[in-house]
Order: C-alpha cells, then sequence, then structure tokens
C-alpha cells in the first residue's frame, strides 16, 4: 500500500517476575513521524482520531509553554510509568495514516500521532502522561489526571467550628478554586487533520531545559507562591469577602512546614491591603481552617478573619499620608494581603507628634515605640483593668510621670487607698496624707453631712436629718451676718457655720419642748454631733479650732493652683475611717466637678480614683449612692467642662457599667477571672475582640490597649520604671522574712501606739 512496509507484529508482553531492569530515561524529545511502523499506528479503521492537548497557558509571560505531545497507546511491552516513549528520527514527509492489512484487536480506538509541519518537527515542553498497558495484545489505556484532593479529608473529618459556619459559603468556593488550580485547565478538541500547532520560539533549541537559575518557583498545591517568613512586603493571601468593617482574607502557601501554615499571621497583628488610593490596615482578629483535612500534607481552606482599623491616604505624587482611623476606599475581591512591614507600622505607631507621649512598646515590634495621644486619652477619660500583681500601679505610674514630664504645669489629683504612690513621683508631687488633709465639715452638701453624722441606713426623711436640714441654713446665714444677701444660702452651699453654734440650737429646741417623748431625736442627734467633735479620726472634719473661710486655699492645694512645679497632688487616704472613707471621696469628686464648672474649662484637672470599685459599684445596694452619682457624672459631662476620669480597678465586673462605659481609652492588663474578661469584652468594639482573648496570657507589665488614646488595637509591653519610682504595691517577701525572727515586744508595743492615735 502506497510502498510503505506493512506494520509489524506486537512484541509478546514481558513476564510479570521479570527482574531486569528498565534505566530511567531523562525526557526525550518530541516523537516525529516516520516511515516505519509502530504498534501505535495499528488502529481501527473506523475508529475516530483524538486530537492531541492544546499549549498550556504559561504563568510566566516571557517564558511560553509549548504543546505537550499525545500519549500513544502502546501494546508491544510493559512500560514503566517513569519511562517515555523512544526517539524516532524525523521523516522526509508527513505520515498519511492508512488501515493496516490485518488491524488488531483493541479494547478502545487508538490514537494516531499528529504529525508536525514538515519542514520543523513538533516539540513537546514536558514528558508524555505515564501510560498502564495490559499483560495481553490489548494497546493501554490512557490513565486520566487524578482529581484534586478533597479537602474534607477521609471519612473522620472534623466538623467545622461553631464560629466559622458564617465563612462556609466561602470556603465551599474556596474548595472548589483550590481544585480548579489543582487540575489545570483542559485541553480543547481540535481537528485531527490539522496540523500540530507549536508555540512562538519552540523548537530544538527552545527545547532543552533551562538552567536552574531560570527555573519559576515551584507551586504550592494551591497554585500559590509558597508563602515565606515575614518579611517587608511578603504576600499572604487574597482577599475573598468585604462586608462592612470585617474583611476575609483566603492564605496561601505551603501547607506543611509549622508556622508557615499561617505564614506568621497571629491574634492581632496587623496586615495591609492596597487599593488605588490608599492603603488599608487591618487587625487579625481570627484564624481558621473550615474543614481540617485528615492529612496534613493535603491542601487545605485556610483563612484569616480581619478587622479594618484605617487607612493611609497616597497623593497624587505617589507618597502616603499620615494614618487615620476608619476606611473610605475598601479593598476589592481578589486584592493582595501583605504584612504589615517596619515602615507600615512606623507610620501608625510612630508618627510625629508633638501631642503623643511613650508609654512602651508595641508587642509585633518591639523597636517601635507605643505612644498614646495625650489630648484624645485625658480628654475622653481612661481605665486601666487588671488583677493583682499584673503591674497595674507601675503602669499608672509611667503613665503619669510621661505625661507630666512633657507637661509640667498638669493639674492631677490621684486618690491612694493604700498609700503607695507616694515616691513614685518624688519632688513632682505634692502628698496630702490623714494629717495634713483638711476638708471642713461645711465643704459637705446636705446628703454627705447626714452619712456622716447619722449612718448609711439613716433615711433622708427620718427626724434627725429633718432637724439638720431646718438648723443647718440658719447656723450658716449667722455667720454671714446680717449685711449679707442670704437667699442663696441652703443646706448644700459650701459656706463656713460654727459647729459648736448647731448645736447650741439644738439645745434652745430641747429647753422649748414640753413633752419628754418628743426630746429623743434631738437628744440622740446631739451626742452624735459631740462623739464626732472628740473622735481624733475625724480631726480633718472637725479639728480646726478657729472657724475661717479657707475655701480658696484648700481648692489652690488640692488642684495645685498654682503649679508651683508640683503638678500632682496625691491624697492618701489609708488614714481616712472606713466608714465615711466614700463620703470623703464623695466630697473630692464633686468638689473637682464643681470647680470645672463654676471655672468655665479655664483649668483641665484629671482625676485618678484607685480602686474605683469601692466607691462606684455595680451592685446599687453597696458603697455609697452619692459618691457614684458624682463619679458617674464626672464620666459623663467632664468632657464637657475639662475634666477627665481615670478610672483603675481590678474588678472591672464590679464596677458601674456606665462609668466604664463612658472611658474611651481602656488598657487591659492580666485578668484571669472570666466574669472580669466576660464585662471588659462587653465594653469594647468588635475591633477588639479577638485582642480580649489573650487577657489571661499577658505577661506582667503588658497590655491590650484600644480606644482613641492609641491609634489602633494592639497589644503593648510597658517600659519599665527606675526602681526609686516604683510604687509600694510589691508583694510581701514571705521567703525571706520567714527565715528569721525578727519581732518582739517592742515592734508590738509601737504598732499599738500607732494605731490607737491613727499615725502611720
Amino acid at each position: 500500500m502506497d510502498g510503505r512496509p506493512a506494520p509489524q507484529p506486537p512484541t509478546p508482553p514481558l513476564a510479570e517476575d521479570a527482574t531486569e531492569p528498565v534505566e530511567p530515561q531523562s525526557p526525550p524529545q518530541a516523537p516525529a513521524p516516520t516511515t516505519e511502523s509502530k504498534p501505535a499506528a495499528a488502529a481501527d479503521p473506523g475508529a475516530g482520531a483524538t486530537a492531541a492537548p492544546s499549549a498550556v497557558p504559561s504563568p510566566y509571560p516571557n517564558t511560553p509553554m509549548p504543546r505537550p505531545a499525545a500519549p500513544a497507546t502502546v501494546a508491544a511491552a510493559a512500560v514503566p510509568a517513569t519511562q517515555a516513549p523512544a526517539e524516532t528520527t524525523p521523516p522526509a514527509e508527513p505520515l498519511e495514516t492508512t488501515a493496516p492489512v490485518e488491524p488488531l484487536e483493541t479494547t478502545a480506538p487508538a490514537e494516531p500521532l499528529e504529525t508536525a509541519a514538515p519542514s520543523e518537527p513538533m516539540e513537546t515542553a514536558a514528558p508524555a502522561e505515564p501510560m498502564e498497558t495490559a499483560a495481553s495484545a490489548e494497546p493501554m489505556e490512557t490513565v486520566p489526571p487524578s482529581p484534586p484532593p478533597d479537602p474534607a479529608g477521609g471519612a473522620a473529618r472534623n466538623e467545622p467550628h461553631a464560629r466559622y459556619a458564617r465563612l462556609q459559603a466561602a470556603a465551599n468556593e474556596m474548595a472548589s478554586s483550590l481544585a480548579r488550580a489543582e487540575t489545570g485547565p483542559q485541553p480543547p478538541a481540535s481537528d485531527p487533520g490539522a496540523p500540530a500547532e507549536t508555540s512562538p520560539g519552540t523548537g530544538p533549541a527552545a527545547a532543552s531545559t533551562p538552567p536552574a537559575a531560570a527555573q519559576p518557583p515551584a507551586a504550592s498545591p494551591s497554585g500559590a507562591q509558597p508563602c515565606q517568613s515575614p518579611v517587608p512586603q511578603a504576600r499572604v493571601g487574597r482577599v475573598v469577602s468585604v462586608s462592612g468593617a470585617q474583611a476575609v482574607a483566603l492564605l496561601e502557601g505551603d501547607v506543611s512546614g509549622g508556622r508557615n501554615q499561617s505564614c506568621g499571621l497571629e491574634i492581632g497583628k496587623l496586615v495591609t491591603m492596597r487599593t488605588e488610593t490608599s492603603v488599608v490596615f487591618g487587625l487579625v482578629a481570627g484564624l481558621s481552617i473550615p474543614v481540617p483535612s485528615q492529612d496534613p500534607t493535603q491542601p487545605e481552606v485556610r483563612v484569616v478573619e480581619l478587622e479594618l482599623l484605617g487607612e493611609t491616604q497616597i497623593n497624587e505624587r505617589g507618597r502616603r499620608l499620615g494614618f487615620q482611623r476608619g476606611v473610605t476606599s475598601f479593598p476589592s475581591l481578589g486584592d493582595g494581603v501583605f504584612h504589615a512591614d517596619q515602615e507600615d507600622l512606623g507610620i501608625v505607631f510612630a508618627s510625629p507628634d508633638a501631642n503623643k507621649v511613650r508609654i512602651g512598646s508595641i508587642h509585633q515590634d518591639r523597636r517601635l515605640p507605643a505612644c498614646v495621644a495625650v489630648d484624645d486619652l485625658l480628654g475622653k477619660h481612661f481605665a486601666l483593668l487588671g488583677t493583682t500583681g499584673s503591674g497595674k500601679s507601675c503602669a499608672v505610674a509611667l503613665i503619669l510621670r510621661q505625661i507630666l514630664q512633657e507637661h509640667q504645669s498638669g493639674h492631677v489629683v490621684l486618690l491612694d487607698p493604700h498609700n503607695e504612690y507616694h515616691r513614685a513621683f518624688g519632688e513632682m508631687a505634692e502628698l496630702i496624707d490623714p494629717g495634713t488633709l483638711e476638708l471642713p465639715f461645711w465643704l459637705f452638701n446636705f446628703e454627705e453631712f447626714v452619712e456622716v453624722v447619722l449612718g448609711r441606713k439613716t433615711s433622708p426623711d427620718a427626724i434627725e436629718a429633718s432637724i439638720l436640714n431646718e438648723l443647718i441654713p440658719i447656723a450658716k446665714r449667722q455667720f454671714l451676718g446680717d449685711a449679707e444677701d442670704h437667699r442663696y444660702v441652703t443646706a448644700d452651699t459650701p459656706v463656713p457655720y460654727r459647729f459648736n453654734y448647731l448645736i447650741q440650737l439644738i439645745d434652745e429646741i430641747i429647753g422649748k419642748l414640753e413633752k419628754p417623748e418628743d426630746l429623743g431625736p434631738y437628744m440622740r442627734l446631739k451626742a452624735r454631733l459631740k462623739a464626732l467633735q472628740a473622735d481624733s479620726r475625724f480631726s480633718f472634719m472637725f479639728g480646726s479650732v478657729a472657724l475661717r473661710d479657707n475655701m480658696s486655699q484648700i481648692i489652690s492645694r488640692i488642684f495645685r493652683i498654682p503649679v508651683r512645679g508640683r503638678p500632682i497632688t496625691i491624697i492618701d487616704l489609708s488614714g481616712v475611717p472606713s466608714e465615711i472613707l466614700n463620703v470623703v471621696v464623695s466630697v473630692l469628686c464633686r468638689m473637682t466637678f464643681d470647680f470645672a464648672i463654676w471655672s468655665d474649662r479655664a483649668l483641665p484637672i484629671l482625676f485618678v480614683c484607685e480602686e474605683a470599685h469601692r466607691y462606684a459599684p455595680q451592685n446599687p445596694g453597696l458603697g455609697f449612692e452619692p459618691t457614684k452619682r458624682a463619679m458617674s457624672r464626672i464620666a459623663k459631662e467632664g468632657r464637657k467642662y475639662g475634666v477627665s476620669l481615670c478610672v483603675i480597678t481590678q474588678r472591672p465586673s464590679e464596677l458601674d457599667s456606665d462609668i466604664l462605659s463612658q472611658c474611651n481609652t481602656i488598657f487591659s492588663l492580666r485578668m484571669s477571672n472570666s466574669k472580669d474578661q466576660e464585662f471588659v469584652r462587653s465594653t469594647l468594639s468588635e475591633s477588639a475582640e479577638g485582642l480580649m482573648y489573650f487577657l489571661p496570657l499577658l505577661r506582667t507589665a503588658e497590655a491590650i490597649a484600644v480606644g482613641e488614646g492609641v491609634p489602633v488595637p494592639v497589644r503593648i509591653c510597658f517600659d519599665e520604671l527606675p526602681r526609686e519610682y516604683r510604687p509600694l504595691s510589691g508583694t510581701a517577701p514571705f521567703s525571706h522574712t520567714w527565715k528569721a525572727d525578727t519581732g518582739d515586744s517592742a515592734f508590738i508595743d509601737a504598732v499599738v501606739d500607732r494605731w490607737r492615735r491613727q499615725q502611720r
């Protein structure tokens, strides 16, 4: 037929137990048409021809990928999976596919070889697909490509966590995308009679293997580049969902290799997303594998939940402006997600601003300072929360010292119930201890005075309270004299009056009463007033012998007006009787707010309240209601009048929620109580919710800072205070003290004497 030799009969297959090794061959050149008959050319005359796969699209535009050769059916011998078909010499003219004299019996139609152009042989970019052969004379069936691994794993797959139920739909779409990337594009059908196409630039020279340096990096099972360790501008994934202030990204990278599974991301770290006009910053709020695989080497869908925090705008010259909260240009689907490098973090945390002071370093990069904005921190209140021993007192001292060193004419009032802050500020502080504290009884309003005289259980409608409400204005008018206008004088007006004159008025009423049964309330009230006057613990109220109107001097000392180099006043409340401690705090809170109102915001004041849960408890049956009311008034209205509130507590769940919710900046140190943790989470925005799970794991002097005083929610490490400026809040040295017997009777006598005299 046409002068060509007839096809050769098939060679018997090798025995199954053949031990002769087959040497592996390097990837062959493309098989070319030949005049010799080959087993693959024996085909059913009525069978159709199947086209060879088309050229695979190249992921690198400068390196075209040629079309792989069509797999040939082999019936001559069992060929190992790693062995490629032998090379043949190119023909002088294209081979015409004709039916042989005696066609072989086949189970499936064989695919005829496609011929390349006569002038140039066809070239392959990759070896042909491996083929399986049968032991009989039947031609080999081409093994189809294996389907991608199921991201769900084996039959014993884990169920998705309930927290990520809302991500399930996105996860399914990601799995489909992963499978498509794994399988690759399917070759389109072509005309059997058409000559095979070759990629531009192909030929014998192009068929050579490129050098190692020119090889593209190995792709991960998901089709993305392998994720490297966190380096500047390292890409970690792409955006697959944007909803309001939240975004979801699909992580890219190798599934094996430890921390490469998440590309170094942790809860609380910052990432960036580039838009046309800005760089958007996101906070990592959650990491998950919605459908985990049983085999850790298999590809899995890994997602990261992001809270959008703010952005830096890019001007017309391509320069980035300062960081701003809020997002105006949102990332789009498919946009890359990158690690925030040191430049990005510097724009957020270390931007130059004269209004900021350093208090520590950020946990993500200890080289960058953690700063607070003074106006935003003080103007909108702040709170420091943490269990005992977490470094709360040192953090308070550090923040106040850093602020006052830059603003030496400040006005700070610090309530110190444990006498621990007096050495933390040195010469910067004016110390008021129980021996020098002066709060005259006439500065108390009616509710506060009744609380001191009659106790907490007394109702304002009681007979004794009614007597005081009637007699106190009379005593105040008597001190002012007849020339003064008395219409403004009430029981709450801070006007001096003689305490003995109040007792004298009670005696006059007793002398006018005719019925003995009416004397009881007056006699009890008189006895209580005399007892308070004689009690040395109340000397700061009733100890002054000469009555004088020194309200201006008291305000000047408490609020540091003028400052005279001491911008902070520390009021030691450790010697104040516990039964009236809340009343004293109420007087100081109320005086601070009233002074700010009547001074017309001329001198802003910071009021620092240590152990705030004692004075403003959540339980209405505890504490002193006027104290809670006065503190709550500062929290709600103080910003308008120049009064800032700093709340410090170790039990935030016991603090009045209205007060804590008004604190726009919160420093949360280590907190182990679950009730306290939940309470703090309920007062914060969703952007900081992920960080709050770190609370039980924080080290001493570490905190989660959230709110207006810091650029973004961040985990910070406070700077270490010098030893001489640390508060006296350290733990007692049990192991050291208990090794020696140092106490004696003289020591006990000295303690008893100070106890009785109420002197420390």
